[in-house]
């Protein structure tokens, strides 16, 4: 079996507007199980929500302030839950 895949996404150099359209692109070119670490130089909060919207129950996050300019979200993606 093939071990997951963490793809490094550090959006910090990027212009805002282009950061979600790359991370949720990068997010879906992600296999299930593989993962985005996403360092970005601010709380990732309103991006969750916005992935709580858009792609509820596909994925897994974890996130935490490495520093005051350096946030790291670790997003994993999972199965769709059947309903």
């Amino acid at each position: 079996m093939a071990e997951n895949q963490v793809v490094v996404l550090d959006v910090r150099e990027m212009p805002p507007w282009e950061r979600h359209p790359k991370i949720f692109e990068t997010f879906d070119n992600l296999k299930e199980g593989d993962a985005i670490k996403l360092v970005n130089d601010h709380d990732p909060r309103p991006l969750r929500y916005q992935f709580m919207m858009e792609r509820e129950g596909q994925f897994e996050w974890e996130s935490h302030e490495e520093s005051p300019r350096e946030w790291v979200a670790y997003i994993k993606k999972v199965a769709p839950e059947v309903k």
